[in-house]
């Protein structure tokens, strides 16, 4: 192994955890089409919490098997703010979800997904997930079937719109304060990038 290599996960793609990842991103049409095509919150909220409540699946296989890969890394939240972007503005568009609340997770997770391309583009190394931001991710992924389950004929509808508060004010707390800590960890980590670039570019010049 060489020096450039070590820390680093294997850059491998046909893994189970990557398998699972990809099932979970394929599973978002068909929660849109749940939701519009069938016109059934019920069955939309039942697949859009499974899909939340199974995003530790993938990193806990990865661990377990050995199988952790920079293309997992890189994967699994991109996964996670595809299915919650979907997920926030259809239940927005179905009117299932406050307005209010649909524009704050909004705007988070464009501020944080366009912060990820300026700093790839600026050349930083890439940052990890944080515990708060996955929190903030698995907190709403379980509001958003709650606030579905809420607007429909179910007969534990009035349940259903207490536990998606319960879950969603945390969901969006956490995910804010991953966000404001971000800005520290982005400003080290474009530094450390470019610090890096000169050496690299050394040792694969011939």
């Amino acid at each position: 192994m060489t020096a450039s290599s070590e820390g680093r996960a294997p850059a491998r793609i046909l893994t189970v955890p990557n398998a699972i990842t990809f099932v979970r991103l394929l599973c978002v049409p068909l929660f849109v089409w749940l939701l519009f095509g069938r016109n059934n919150r019920y069955q939309a909220a039942w697949l859009l919490a499974v899909l939340g409540t199974t995003d530790w699946v993938d990193g806990y296989l990865a661990r377990r098997l050995g199988q952790v890969s920079e293309l997992g890394k890189i994967l699994d939240p991109t996964a996670d703010r595809i299915m919650l972007g979907v997920a926030i503005v259809s239940i927005l568009i179905d009117g299932s979800v406050p307005l209010w609340l649909g524009i704050i997770v909004l705007v988070r997770e464009l501020l944080v997904a366009s912060a990820v391309v300026a700093l790839a583009a600026a050349g930083a190394r890439r940052i990890d997930v944080q515990w708060a931001g996955k929190a903030g991710t698995f907190g709403l992924m379980l509001a958003l079937p709650f606030f579905l389950v809420a607007h429909s004929a179910a007969g534990w509808k009035d349940v259903a719109g207490v536990l998606s508060w319960v879950c969603a004010i945390p969901g969006i707390c956490f995910g804010w304060y991953a966000a404001i800590t971000y800005v520290p960890m982005a400003k080290r980590a474009l530094a450390e990038g470019r610090a890096g670039r000169p050496a690299k570019m050394a040792v694969t010049q011939p």
